[in-house]
């Protein structure tokens, strides 16, 4: 095995402890980085024989950040040339680590391999499910990827790691250098992570939602191109539609009246794409609902990033959980 495993966490509790689990006797090291955790995390992840590396919090934290402190720890001694990144919710599956090992090593020109990520309890919630269905993604060539990866040491050098200061879609942003650096992207059809996504509450979703809508806007901005699909759904349907209703309301009960009716139009062609692809009826009304809601809290996301870049000042994370 030539892989070592950079885990991070804040507070996770079970979930890391599950994660640790995971990971023993599959990778060659084990590095646990910790970014200010106060539920006993450190501790949990040295019983499991990890090295720790605990993050200075007097510095703004991301996972970016944390990522990049558990490539350095893992390169400073003995490095390995290959490196698995996993976060402190999620869970290895058991051969993986293996095949996407061989993968890497039987094509030089792959600077990573990512695979399936799946929800550990997706019947938990309307909010799980959602998740699990995001994680599933046809295999091949890919342009971006989650933060679950096995990635080339010498490609994350060449690309530079990830950003510190991108606060969400900052795997999008890696990817997208990585590419640009000249490396191949590629998703396995194999099972990779488990994920305890553990959203069981309305405003958790809200939350998500925006932190999704900080990272079209940030990393949009990065990457011209990217995400531009995105960023023109959400000020179209959560912000031009609900202005139009406004002034129109003003003339009468017709131009509401029709965005109302727009709206209705998109969640059932929402719906329809989701049975499509094998989803149960009702199942697909519901988070084709949500998808179209979404659009809500993706402009307060995108709007607090433009907020902040003009204000020159540096964002902070957006957490859900």
């Amino acid at each position: 095995m030539s892989v070592d495993l950079v885990l991070i966490g804040r507070n996770e509790g079970e979930r890391l402890i599950r994660a640790l689990h995971s990971a023993r006797g599959q990778a060659r090291r084990l590095i646990y980085v910790d970014s200010g955790s106060t539920d006993g995390s450190v501790a949990a992840a040295r019983a499991a024989g990890a090295l720790v590396v605990e993050l200075d919090m007097s510095i703004p934290f991301s996972a970016a950040r944390a990522r990049n402190a558990g490539f350095e720890a893992a390169q400073a001694t003995d490095p390995a040339p290959f490196v698995q990144f996993i976060d402190g919710d999620c869970a290895l599956v058991p051969g993986w680590l293996a095949a996407a090992e061989a993968r890497l090593s039987q094509d030089d020109t792959l600077g990573l391999v990512t695979g399936w990520r799946s929800e550990i309890a997706p019947e938990a919630s309307l909010y799980n499910r959602i998740c699990d269905h995001e994680w599933r993604r046809p295999a091949g060539p890919i342009v971006a990827c989650g933060g679950d990866m096995m990635v080339r040491a010498k490609a994350f050098a060449q690309a530079g790691g990830f950003d510190p200061t991108v606060i969400a879609a900052e795997d999008d942003d890696f990817c997208l250098r990585l590419a640009r650096a000249g490396w191949q992207l590629e998703r396995l059809p194999l099972e990779m992570t488990r994920h305890d996504a553990a959203m069981t509450h309305f405003a958790q979703w809200w939350r998500r939602a925006v932190r999704a809508g900080h990272g079209f806007a940030q990393v949009g901005l990065r990457h011209p191109g990217h995400f531009r699909t995105e960023q023109r759904r959400v000020l179209a349907w959560g912000l031009v539609l609900p202005v139009i209703a406004l002034v129109g309301a003003a003339k009468g009960p017709a131009v509401p009246v029709l965005v109302v009716l727009l709206y209705a139009l998109s969640w059932l062609r929402s719906a329809k794409g989701l049975r499509a692809e094998g989803m149960p009826a009702a199942e697909a009304r519901k988070q084709a609902l949500l998808l179209t809601l979404s659009k809500f809290p993706n402009l307060i996301g995108m709007g607090k990033y433009w907020l902040t870049h003009l204000a020159r000042r540096r964002p902070r994370i957006i957490e859900y959980q």
